[in-house]
């Protein structure tokens, strides 16, 4: 199982504000039952590395299909293997070491 955070950021929108854009892939991912996490500077989303490859190009689209003309979309993988890793299990490790 693999992690990845997601941020896609339409341009040119005459605003800066892209929350709207945000909450359409919320609603996507929550439609999808895709496990995610939504924190302020991205979306933290779990699965397969193929799929998750496939997600972001799906991510990517949304914003296009509401007439916007340019988008970014920023992607980071991260794959570990040798153990199962899911959502929140990072987060938990470095509390623990807070303690």
């Amino acid at each position: 199982m693999a992690i990845m955070e997601i941020s896609v950021i339409p341009l040119g929108l005459g605003s800066p504000s892209v929350g709207d854009y945000v909450a359409e892939l919320i609603k996507y991912l929550q439609k999808e039952d895709i496990p995610h996490y939504l924190s302020d500077m991205g979306t933290v989303v779990q699965g397969d590395p193929q799929e998750l490859l496939k997600l972001a190009q799906a991510l990517h689209e949304l914003p296009f299909g509401r007439g916007v003309k340019r988008v970014v979309t920023h992607i980071t993988i991260d794959d570990r293997r040798d153990k199962e890793v899911k959502l929140g299990d990072k987060t938990k490790a470095v509390k623990a070491r807070l303690t």
